[in-house]
């Protein structure tokens, strides 16, 4: 039984990890909104609830890494590094929150979602303002605003609302534990 549950969450989590080197493809087809919806992050979270914080970490930080590699974007310095670090505490800190909560309801999910990528943003400012202090480049506040927030508030916003409504719905029809 457990070497069944292993074997179903590896193969989620190598779907999770799929899906975020395509669907950046998909909605970079517009390419002025395509950044906004932040289409790497969504399979993070989902591996967040479906799969746990361990695995959704691993899917994060290899996602990024992995997407460059294959196909050179993001960019691998600074960018890839610095998401790989962010969106590995996304899905650590969602997986973790969520998945030691006694209860598992709407409340739970926006708290460990809002958790998740207050922590995330905090990681990738903390790993930009590492990588750009070597170079004559640094790293402002500004920036941190603008990269972390403003140019991202679309896709955080749509986050938000649908995000815990589909992880709710596939909880309340069992497909969650």
């Amino acid at each position: 039984m457990i070497l069944t549950a292993e074997v179903h969450t590896l193969t989620l989590s190598a779907i999770f990890l799929a899906l975020g080197l395509i669907l950046p493809f998909l909605v970079f087809q517009i390419p002025a909104i395509g950044a906004m919806l932040l289409p790497m992050h969504w399979p993070v979270f989902f591996a967040a609830y479906v799969c746990g914080g361990r695995y959704a970490a691993l899917i994060g930080f290899l996602c990024p890494l992995l997407r460059s590699a294959l196909f050179g974007m993001p960019a691998m310095f600074p960018n890839a590094i610095a998401m790989a670090f962010e969106l590995a505490a996304y899905g650590a800190v969602t997986g973790m929150i969520y998945h030691r909560s006694r209860t598992k309801d709407l409340k739970t999910i926006y708290l460990s979602l809002i958790s998740g990528m207050i922590a995330g943003r905090i990681v990738w400012g903390i790993a930009e303002t590492i990588l750009l202090s070597t170079g004559e480049a640094h790293f402002t506040f500004q920036a941190f605003l603008a990269g972390g927030f403003l140019n991202a508030l679309p896709g955080i916003i749509l986050q938000l609302i649908l995000l815990p409504v589909l992880v709710n719905r596939l909880r309340k029809t069992g497909h969650l534990h």
